[in-house]
């Protein structure tokens, strides 16, 4: 038997309930799950305060209580959209289906052959990581926004603080 396996690429900063919504819609029809981490190289900047292995760690443990079989995989920027999608694949398990709702990405695979899907996105305008990046920096209530899973990790790096240090002015 061979399994059915997608691929979703985004770079939860931070991991939040649309992206969990998602996957879970995604398992229904697949066997397993690749979750490109992009844009894996960024860190400590005010649009991607989370490290590639601080994500890992948000899905893993948002998804631990689930059935969901899957695999978390870094993925850097290359600059060299030509090859990108070759470059992803030489770094994941071979999959089916790629999910995304970037323009760019969706045409990458699409040009490459491979079948991409747009998830429906889950109330984009509250689950959103630029939005919930606002809410950290403001001191408002953005946990409720995120699995439980990853307010612990957050609250374990210091995440808040973190983004709240770097997005200062040094004037």
């Amino acid at each position: 038997m061979q399994l059915k396996r997608a691929f979703y690429i985004g770079r939860f900063q931070p991991f939040h309930n649309g992206h969990y919504s998602v996957i879970n819609n995604i398992e229904k029809e697949f066997d397993e799950l690749i979750i490109g981490i992009g844009s894996a190289q960024k860190s400590h900047e005010v649009a991607d305060p989370f490290t590639a292995g601080e994500r890992i760690m948000m899905i893993r443990h948002s998804l631990e209580d689930t059935d969901i079989l899957h695999y978390a995989v870094p993925i850097d920027d290359i600059q060299q959209n030509s090859v990108w999608v070759s470059y992803v694949t030489a770094r994941t398990p071979p999959f089916d289906v790629v999910y995304s709702n970037n323009p760019l990405i969706l045409q990458l695979f699409e040009e490459a052959g491979i079948e991409t899907r747009t998830p429906p996105m889950f109330h984009r305008q509250k689950y959103s990581g630029t939005e919930i990046r606002k809410l950290m920096l403001e001191g408002e209530e953005w946990r409720k926004l995120v699995p439980d899973a990853v307010a612990d990790v957050l609250d374990e790096i210091n995440g808040v603080q973190r983004l709240r240090n770097i997005s200062r002015s040094d004037a």
